[in-house]
């Protein structure tokens, strides 16, 4: 198991130069909604939104765990949304960072006089910060016979390195389509979200090296059984470059009447790699939900079943005299 440690370790930092990047990702990914699609920019139910998200994964293979934290903040104006989102990743044992911050514009039109029949586009635009401490690798120019064997950083790496961090663009786009009539049976949603749409060049050694184009495409449905007690079956396909993933959910919504709130639950597979658990409450304006990753792909006789924790809080500003707004059934 430590061989497999320092194996993984090694493959995480030659990731960061020539081979093809992948973006990090959310088991929640609806939580965070202009994360997953700049076309949910402003839909909201109320006057401005705020979300907070974290993830740390990896702990059980890894000392210094993937974390990922991210705010974001939208507001309807109309038939226009705006906002914008904050996103910082750090993994690995050179402290590889990732610090995003993006605006983003939405714009929703209705297709029927009812406006239940809705279609959002999104656009967002921004700048991504990647850093890596690649003094605090070693290499195999550092390794010394001294002592039985051992790496010793103050010997030169031998390595070229470029620099420890540059700047790249990012441009994303989204497309969503929802049914929006709450008293209805069935709340279906579909939407497509693509980011890196420039594929900037990006590397620590100056190697031709783009950043590749990333899908999102998500669907699903709110069935309302009760008044009281909702479903919510969902489907989320991501692809970049080589690799995919699929995931299923169903999300569930159970309205304690003695109490006044929510109690919120979920399960999703994730294709050949982990199941999650989600649990959670929605008390007027606020949402929090905590989420759990078992581990089950070829890395699990590592990890011990051990994938990622995961934490996210909602707070939606409304005033007392607002009115019902359409918003997307799944929010």
């Amino acid at each position: 198991m430590k061989n497999l440690k320092i194996y993984l370790a090694a493959i995480s930092f030659l990731l960061l130069g020539t081979a093809k990047a992948q973006d990090f990702h959310l088991s929640m990914y609806d939580a965070a909604p202009i994360y997953l699609n700049p076309a949910l920019t402003g839909v909201v139910d109320g006057d401005w939104r705020v979300h907070g998200h974290f993830r740390t994964q990896w702990n059980a293979v890894n000392f210094k765990p993937y974390n990922t934290g991210l705010i974001s903040f939208d507001m309807p104006y109309g038939k226009w949304g705006f906002g914008g989102q904050i996103v910082n990743y750090r993994a690995g044992i050179g402290n590889y960072n990732v610090l995003q911050a993006v605006g983003s514009v939405g714009y929703t039109v209705a297709f029927d006089q009812a406006k239940n029949h809705n279609l959002s586009l999104g656009l967002q635009a921004g700048l991504s910060q990647k850093s890596v401490e690649y003094q605090l690798h070693t290499f195999n120019n550092q390794y010394t016979t001294a002592g039985g064997g051992t790496f010793d950083n103050s010997l030169d790496n031998g390595e070229g390195f470029g620099g420890q961090s540059f700047i790249v663009p990012e441009l994303n786009f989204g497309a969503l389509y929802y049914y929006s009539k709450q008293q209805s049976f069935l709340n279906p949603f579909f939407g497509v979200s693509g980011f890196n749409i420039i594929q900037p060049q990006e590397s620590f050694f100056g190697a031709d090296n783009d950043l590749p184009f990333r899908l999102y495409v998500h669907t699903g449905t709110r069935i309302n059984i009760l008044e009281t007690f909702y479903v919510i079956p969902k489907v989320l396909y991501m692809r970049q470059e080589n690799f995919s993933e699929l995931t299923i959910a169903g999300d569930v919504g159970l309205f304690m009447k003695k109490a006044e709130f929510f109690l919120l639950g979920g399960l999703t597979y994730r294709n050949m790699d982990a199941f999650i658990f989600s649990v959670g409450a929605r008390k007027d304006n606020y949402i929090a939900k905590i989420a759990y990753d078992i581990n089950f792909s070829s890395l699990a006789p590592a990890s011990t079943g051990r994938g990622g924790f995961e934490l996210s809080f909602t707070y939606m500003h409304r005033k007392k005299d607002s009115q019902t707004v359409k918003i997307c059934p799944r929010l």
